[in-house]
């Protein structure tokens, strides 16, 4: 535990880092492109399908007597932007997720190396790896999604099943990336294993800091209907988090390997001296010197 917090604490002053501050900007641009774009064409489009499809759905029935029961029934219009919401919410948290591991994460973990001079490099991840990581991660993910998806409609359940989730994929993406350029293979699997439970509370802790927007978004109508633009103007504190948590999984990642090694050092057995008997390979002319000597 006092890893989680060391490391946090160090996350916080590496976030404040002006470099840091501009590794935001390219995964804000490229989802702002994205989500922003689809839905300034596609809005009225997913809007009308989305209602004709929850007409015909008994959980929206279910919803609308519940709406009806409670004197609500002007809430009935917001029944399906949440519905929009709540199913764009986790597509929007995973490519930025993926746009930060292939963009951001590389050079944060650069950054960090100043702290860690002496941990040897072993290459044992690639970009290539970063992106089937990311990628593996992030259907599983939107599976878990689609399975929970009706009790995101239901309280409290829409405030407790996010940050589950997005901790998961954010452990899973992050330990991956931070240990890619200086763990090998073999030290990646040891670590995940032997830090699991501390990396998931990271992971959650991040996603419970990633559901304040989404807390926003339910909190009001009109914050609903709003929802293109309020998406665009929350996608830089995605970004912001999602930086804050490469560089928090980064400490405490590259302070559990130095650990390991340090740990794996000191039980090696101490290189046995050579004996005298033993035979020595010589080259010819070292072989002739001695002769003449």
């Amino acid at each position: 535990m006092n890893d989680i917090f060391r490391s946090f604490g160090r996350a916080l002053i590496s976030q404040l880092h002006p470099r840091m501050l501009m590794l935001t900007v390219l995964p804000f641009v490229l989802a702002t492109l994205l989500w922003g774009g689809l839905l300034w064409w596609w809005w009225d489009p997913i809007m009308s399908t989305t209602r004709a499809l929850l007409e015909g759905s008994m959980l929206t029935s279910w919803i609308y007597s519940a709406l009806d029961w409670f004197g609500l029934q002007s809430m009935r219009a917001v029944v399906a932007p949440l519905f929009v919401a709540a199913l764009a919410v986790p597509l929007v948290i995973a490519s930025m997720l993926v746009f930060i591991s292939i963009f951001s994460v590389p050079s944060a973990v650069r950054h960090l190396e100043r702290s860690y001079p002496d941990l040897a490099k072993a290459h044992g991840g690639s970009l290539l790896g970063s992106v089937f990581q990311s990628l593996g991660s992030t259907f599983v993910f939107l599976v878990l999604v689609l399975v929970t998806l009706p009790l995101w409609l239901v309280p409290p359940f829409f405030a407790l099943i996010p940050p589950v989730l997005w901790g998961w994929l954010t452990y899973r993406v992050m330990t991956y990336d931070a240990l890619a350029e200086h763990a090998t293979a073999e030290e990646r699997k040891v670590l995940m294993h032997r830090h699991r439970v501390p990396l998931l509370v990271m992971g959650v802790a991040v996603g419970l800091l990633g559901s304040a927007p989404t807390l926003l978004w339910v909190s009001s109508a009109a914050i609903i209907f709003l929802f293109p633009f309020v998406l665009a103007g929350t996608l830089w504190l995605y970004v912001l988090i999602f930086i804050f948590s490469a560089l928090w999984f980064g400490h405490f990642c590259l302070h559990a390997l130095a650990r390991l090694r340090a740990e794996r050092a000191a039980a090696a057995p101490p290189a046995a001296p050579a004996a005298m008997g033993d035979v020595i390979d010589l080259a010819p002319s070292d072989v002739r010197r001695i002769e003449h000597s």
